[in-house]
């Protein structure tokens, strides 16, 4: 099987492949069901490949993940919240020096709504223009720098929080 040109429509959508399997588990919050979204997203691109109009490839696609994954979340109502599946495939290079900083930044990123988590995972994981991401998620710019800025204040209110010990008073 010959692989596509980086030039090619198919070579451009692989490339995005990593950046769209992180976004599409940051919606979702479980591998499996990230997995399938970033699948139903492809075969759309690939379907609708006619549609694309030349400009911001990126941009088009990320709306339509994002979308995909709201029209979901509607058929099938508030599913329960379900935990992060494990994430052996993912490698770090420095452990974390405290072993549940993993997990409160997990907690702290499951704490945010969809909205805010979107907008985070773009502008600060992916490295996202606030200008693409309001254009991918088709909310105005100053509601994606709100967003983010309340994002970063709440995720960095609950990693304090997370790191208080109470100590009792000595009799």
């Amino acid at each position: 099987m010959k692989t596509p040109g980086q030039d090619s429509f198919e070579g451009k959508i692989l490339a995005l492949l990593p950046s769209l399997r992180r976004y599409s588990r940051s919606l979702t919050r479980s591998d499996a069901d990230g997995e399938d979204l970033l699948q139903d997203c492809v075969e759309k691109v690939l379907a609708r490949r006619g549609q694309w109009r030349g400009l911001n490839l990126r941009g088009w696609v990320l709306t339509i993940m994002t979308n995909l994954y709201r029209n979901g979340r509607r058929q099938t109502g508030r599913a329960p919240f379900v935990e992060l599946d494990s994430s052996e495939d993912i490698v770090s290079m420095d452990p974390p020096p405290d072993p549940l900083e993993h997990s409160r930044l997990e907690d702290a990123l499951n704490s945010l709504s969809e909205q805010s988590r979107s907008v985070l995972m773009l502008v600060v994981v992916e490295g996202y223009t606030y200008q693409e991401v309001a254009t991918a998620l088709d909310i105005p710019i100053g509601t994606v720098m709100s967003r983010l800025s309340r994002a970063r204040q709440r995720i960095g209110e609950r990693m304090k929080a997370d790191n208080v010990i109470t100590l009792r008073r000595p009799k």
